[in-house]
């Protein structure tokens, strides 16, 4: 047995990537995307069709030229996740546009833009995350949205506030970015590049898991966003774990054997205090980290999102 299939008794596997080729090789049970994978993935000639579909469904809807540049956007975004659906039993994770990212009631609209887009081509929304960034307008939607059976993942997800925010808001899955929060400590010089032990990423994951299990939070806990193996392993049995190609690949040609590094507890107890907005906001910001990756996340996302239409708009 490999480390992937012994990984895969422990945790349930995601693919972050839309290359189908990387998906029907490694046999995720969900995907995620977000919009650089989507970027990469409209620039490759393989998926031009995708392209062409989206530029006719724009002008098939019509309406002003800034209108068809979005509708195209959203509806290459869906016919991605289509695409990837047909090879996963479980969730593909779609992501709405960056630059909503502090506005609840524009979040709420284009989730539910998007999951009209699916089920207008037959897939239920069950089978859709939309993911949305960690911010307190989002997780707020996040709230509102499942209550019309719209299930999110919260994603750029790096302090302990973010998280508690978030399971006090029945939010259905958050995506903790462990190598980001391992970036910015190396960045800082307060971490070694080559140290394994405490790393602040896989602790800040670790210490969510506790939290949520020991007061029985429902939400889904899905390590994100790896820079090596050995933090990988050092959370199996997490609820999910969303890896790359290339980190899947070095899985499944390792066969050292591992344990299971996360386990239930064995006593479980009620909460009794709820985040307010104004305790959420000053918790977040006494983390300088988690405010600069966060903010840093919503400009790269939105950037790459630009990106995207301005490929639209030469084709419009």
């Amino acid at each position: 047995m490999n480390q992937l299939q012994l990984l895969k008794t422990f945790s349930t596997i995601v693919a972050d990537t839309s290359d189908i080729d990387s998906i029907c090789k490694y046999k995720p049970e969900d995907a995620t995307t977000n919009p650089s994978l989507i970027l990469q993935a409209v620039k490759s000639s393989k998926n031009q069709k995708f392209v062409d579909q989206a530029i006719t469904y724009a002008k098939k809807k019509g309406g002003l030229y800034k209108d068809k540049i979005i509708n195209a956007s959203d509806k290459i975004l869906v016919d991605l996740g289509i695409e990837i659906l047909k090879y996963i039993p479980g969730y593909i994770s779609s992501e709405v546009d960056a630059r909503l990212s502090f506005s609840k009631e524009e979040c709420i609209l284009k989730a539910k833009k998007l999951i009209d887009l699916y089920e207008e081509q037959g897939i239920s929304r069950n089978r859709v995350l939309i993911k949305l960034a960690a911010t307190w307008e989002c997780i707020k939607a996040s709230e509102e949205l499942k209550k019309d059976n719209i299930l999110c993942n919260l994603t750029l997800l790096f302090s302990f506030a973010q998280a508690r925010a978030c399971a006090e808001s029945n939010v259905f899955l958050i995506s903790p970015f462990v190598g980001r929060i391992y970036d910015w400590y190396v960045s800082q010089n307060l971490l070694s590049k080559s140290s394994t032990e405490k790393d602040p990423g896989v602790l800040s994951v670790c210490k969510i898991y506790d939290y949520y299990k020991k007061y029985n939070y429902k939400t889904i806990i899905m390590g994100a966003s790896f820079r090596n193996i050995q933090q990988i392993l050092h959370l199996s049995g997490c609820d999910r774990l969303t890896i790359s190609p290339v980190l899947l690949k070095e899985l499944e040609s390792n066969t050292s054997i591992f344990k299971r590094q996360l386990n239930l507890p064995d006593v479980f107890s009620i909460p009794t205090v709820v985040l307010s907005e104004e305790e959420f906001r000053w918790e977040h910001n006494q983390d300088p980290m988690a405010v600069q990756k966060l903010s840093e996340g919503i400009r790269v996302f939105g950037k790459d999102q630009l990106s995207l239409e301005k490929i639209f708009e030469k084709k419009i």
